[in-house]
């Protein structure tokens, strides 16, 4: 079995199955549910991706064999808007130490009272910290998938994408500006439109893909897994993988 493969299956294995929500450890929320029961049409081909998906297959960045890293999770959001099927994304505010101004996915560290890190604990940090961030209402979102852990290097985070149907919409926006400069949803069609497709250059001379979307340029871990979810989805349109967007030295 490919690294890290056992560990992300018995996360979603660990939720309760639908219509009987268990009690977490010590008093924690109960655990979260992980269905794909009635999900639109569209979202298959992601769910499929999603059960299928191997790590190696997502990154080359994978957690440490040694266990190091912080855990932490993030929410990868599909909804249905104006023009669609559309993602949540957050713009980092600029004066935090880790990743500060980038776009993202909602998310965070794991908490104490999240419960086990290699079971509910990162399907509960997900939805907590988007509500956090924020301030969507988790009772409307459907969580239908766990994608293989990754790791961010130059943060040392162990990141479990945790991914989510919003099934009943409700307004979002920044809780917290020491945190959160903004928040926004984008149309799957720009994220696949080639014209908004781009390799970023880091100073580093590392390479990575780019989106550049709402005004903001989302790269790093964020894009990469997008990148991938469109890949496996059957989603991407061939792109101009020469078009070069460097990125500044801070980032």
């Amino acid at each position: 079995m490919t690294r890290g493969a056992r560990d992300d299956s018995s996360v979603a294995q660990a939720a309760a199955p639908p219509g009987r929500p268990g009690g977490g450890p010590h008093g924690s929320p109960p655990a979260p549910v992980v269905t794909t029961d009635g999900l639109p049409d569209w979202l298959d081909p992601v769910a499929e991706a999603v059960r299928t998906v191997r790590p190696t297959q997502l990154s080359r960045f994978l957690p440490p064999e040694d266990g190091r890293g912080r855990q932490s999770a993030v929410l990868i959001l599909f909804g249905e808007g104006a023009r669609g099927p559309e993602l949540l994304l957050m713009e980092r505010a600029g004066s935090l130490r880790s990743h500060p101004g980038q776009p993202s996915f909602p998310g965070g560290a794991l908490d104490p009272e999240d419960g086990d890190p290699h079971t509910t604990g990162p399907l509960r940090a997900a939805l907590r910290e988007a509500e956090e961030e924020t301030g969507l209402d988790p009772a409307g979102v459907q969580l239908f998938g766990v994608l293989p852990r990754l790791y961010i290097p130059v943060s040392e985070f162990v990141v479990t994408p945790v991914v989510g149907w919003w099934r009943e919409p409700s307004p979002v926006g920044v809780v917290d500006p020491a945190e959160t400069a903004r928040v926004f949803t984008v149309p799957v069609a720009d994220l696949t439109d080639p014209a908004h497709r781009a390799t970023a250059v880091h100073p580093s001379g590392h390479l990575g893909p780019a989106f550049t979307v709402h005004d903001a340029l989302v790269w790093g871990f964020t894009a990469g897994v997008i990148d991938r979810m469109l890949h496996f989805a059957g989603w991407e349109r061939p792109w101009d993988r020469s078009r070069r967007v460097p990125l500044d030295w801070r980032a």
